[in-house]
């Protein structure tokens, strides 16, 4: 088949990654890729989501994967869906559950779903009487995409209504933080869960954790994740038929009562607590750099995951993951999350041991080339991926190829994974 991923991110080149090596799929497109996805496929240049349809049709495209949010938020698939193209990814109703913390916390509230006590508003006084009434820290979201940023946990009450009224103003976030989710605070352990899913049916793929924070020992500033592994073995067997039951069941049959089934990846970004899963939020698509430990887990075709899922097929499909895991470090450059940096040459060495070659590999997200060179112009530049029988045996493979990776100002955590350890 012929598939094309839409896209640019780390996130994208992970599921091209392993598309190309699938033996069912002949031709793999990029739209529009960075700057390694020629590695891998080809990249298109088009802009606009009616003429990227065209481009499908015209190219006999039998599957499209929508990487990121905002082309699900903008309706591209509804786009492809009318001109009767395949597409993998919620409708534009659907991504509402990503688009809007409101929305999705009213449909948490509304479909019995555990989640933090929350309200949302526009007003300023209202926030501020409701952050009274909570223990610190508080929680405050900007209601629209944020890119993962527009999450503020404030340590005091009025830090607290700073960052409310700094969202509530448009200071913060512009248009974004115009409404406002303020939360209670659950101290528990976060985890990331992506259940696939068809409107109907789905599988719930294995338990990730991610490292949001910039430094080591979870310090520093929020950031788009500087790590990820999987699967933590902090979920037994219990915590996943919880979240399976209480979550994403009761989410699937309330979608569709709302007149919008769930296709796609549900993104349940998870707290638990004393062994209970509470939902801090939903997104509508692969975590970075969760996906990137995630594909190379997978033993059975992508191609065939993403096509069931896309033509309501996944009661059909017998999904196996590898009896491995796998951790990633992100490699971010000098002035991530602050600003961004010149462009750096990437070098990698080259690798002669036979354990590193076929247990590692990077998966590359901010990056450009010229002249047969790849150059780190993000702010996530990439992140090297190590697989083993073991957490430890997979972080020292992705530590190892870290050390192969050279690029100026390279900036990375170096405890990826301590919680399992």
């Amino acid at each position: 088949m012929n598939v094309m991923v839409i896209g640019s991110g780390g996130r994208e080149y992970a599921i091209g990654r392993v598309l190309a090596e699938d033996e069912a799929v002949e031709k793999l497109y990029f739209a529009p890729g960075n700057g390694a996805t020629p590695m891998l496929g080809e990249n298109v240049a088009i802009k606009g989501y009616d003429a990227l349809a065209d481009f499908a049709i015209a190219n006999s495209i039998d599957l499209t994967i929508v990487g990121p949010e905002a082309p699900l938020t903008e309706g591209v698939v509804d786009i492809f869906k009318a001109k009767g193209l395949t597409i993998f990814g919620p409708s534009k109703a659907a991504a509402q559950l990503e688009g809007s913390k409101v929305y999705m916390k009213n449909f948490l509230a509304k479909y019995g779903i555990p989640t933090a006590r929350y309200i949302e508003t526009d007003h300023i006084e209202t926030a501020f009487k409701f952050i009274e009434t909570l223990p610190t820290p508080v929680v405050v979201k900007a209601d629209g995409l944020c890119a993962g940023k527009g999450v503020i946990i404030a340590m005091s009450h009025d830090e607290a209504k700073k960052a409310a009224s700094e969202m509530l103003s448009g200071a913060s976030f512009g248009d974004a933080g115009k409404k406002v989710v303020i939360e209670e605070f659950l101290d528990g352990y976060e985890l990331s869960m992506f259940a696939i899913c068809d409107g109907e049916d789905f599988i719930l793929l294995q338990a990730a954790q991610d490292h949001k924070r910039l430094l080591d020992g979870d310090q520093g500033p929020n950031t788009g994740g500087m790590g990820a592994y999987a699967p933590t073995p902090l979920v037994n067997d219990e915590i996943y038929e919880k979240v399976k039951e209480h979550i994403v069941r009761p989410t699937l049959d309330g979608m569709q009562a709302e007149g919008a089934p769930f296709e796609g990846v549900l993104f349940i970004g998870l707290m638990i607590v004393n062994g209970e899963p509470i939902t801090l939020e939903f997104n509508v698509r692969f975590g970075d750099p969760e996906c990137e430990i995630l594909m190379p887990l997978l033993s059975s075709p992508a191609s065939e995951l993403f096509y069931k899922a896309a033509t309501k097929q996944l009661d059909t499909l017998d999904v196996k993951f590898k009896d491995e895991y796998a951790v990633g470090v992100v490699m971010a450059s000098r002035d991530y999350p602050y600003s961004s940096s010149e462009p750096a040459e990437i070098v990698v060495d080259e690798i002669v041991h036979t354990e590193l070659a076929e247990h590692s590999h990077i998966a590359y997200a901010g990056v450009s080339e010229s002249d047969g060179k790849l150059f780190a112009t993000g702010g996530r530049v990439l992140v090297c991926v190590g697989t083993g029988k073991s957490i430890r045996e997979a972080r020292d493979r992705a530590y190892l190829l870290c050390g192969q990776v050279h690029f100026a100002g390279k900036k990375l955590r170096t405890d990826i994974a301590y919680q399992a350890l």
